[in-house]
């Protein structure tokens, strides 16, 4: 064997270790995103806790009007009188519960759109990634963000708490974007860019709040929901080549 074909078979083995080290990698920072729940403080006691848990529980299977405080303080294993000490009404259940959803997801949406995870990731591979995290989060808590959806349409403290959550996972993403501004073809990339994650956003919410998604003509998996979402913002955003298939979809 030639010296120049040991280089380039060295570099050959190289480059494939390369490959296979950031395919790694992306496998890796996609699949360890996870909903986060911090620490509560201090003051916070394990009955409230409890009686949340029920109660956030509860909304998979019941719309929150539908809910009974004597059914939730009976799976709390606390009585009547114990809710009422801790909460004035049903209402400021609802609130405790978004106070601590809000709060879960601020660290949620720090830890998995800090710039770290995605170095060296394409925009398409961010927005594949997060895009079904996205999905997945409102999906298995249709019951609870629907509730706090409508509540917070007429309740200012609850709408102000949503609109920060909001910005701030808009302004996470669309920063994540900005960095790869290369890829971006559109003439404008600094309307762009957070139209298009604005766009994707009050869409996702409208799919899995409001049930918009009960008149899709065609009935659509969560997988394909997140792919459609992906592609129709990598598309407005010009990046090359946004239409990759969607593997494994199932309707």
């Amino acid at each position: 064997m030639s010296g120049r074909q040991i280089v380039c078979f060295d570099l050959n083995l190289f480059v494939g270790f390369m490959m296979s080290k950031e395919a790694s990698n992306m496998v890796q920072r996609t699949s360890d995103l996870h909903w986060i729940r911090p620490p509560r403080q201090a003051r916070t006691h394990e009955s409230l806790e409890r009686l949340l848990d029920v109660a956030e529980s509860m909304l998979h299977d019941k719309d929150f009007d539908d809910i009974h405080v004597s059914e939730i303080a009976r799976r709390a294993e606390t009585s009547v009188a114990g809710f009422y000490r801790r909460f004035q009404d049903k209402d400021s259940l609802l609130h405790a519960l978004h106070e601590r959803r809000c709060e879960e997801a601020f660290a949620t949406a720090d830890d998995a759109l800090c710039q770290e995870r995605w170095s060296g990731a394409s925009i398409a591979e961010i927005l594949f990634a997060v895009f079904p995290f996205l999905v997945e989060i409102l999906h298995s808590n249709e019951g609870l963000d629907r509730a706090i959806y409508q509540r917070a349409i007429t309740n200012e403290p609850m709408r102000e708490r949503s609109m920060k959550i909001n910005r701030h996972v808009i302004n996470g993403l669309s920063d994540l974007i900005f960095e790869r501004q290369d890829e971006v073809n559109h003439p404008d990339p600094n309307t762009a860019v957070p139209f298009a994650v604005i766009q994707t956003m009050a869409l996702v919410v409208q799919i899995y709040t409001a049930g918009i998604r009960d008149i899709f003509p065609t009935p659509m998996s969560d997988d394909k929901v997140a792919h459609e979402l992906a592609t129709s913002c990598l598309a407005y955003l010009g990046t090359s080549n946004p239409y990759a298939p969607c593997e494994g979809d199932r309707p």
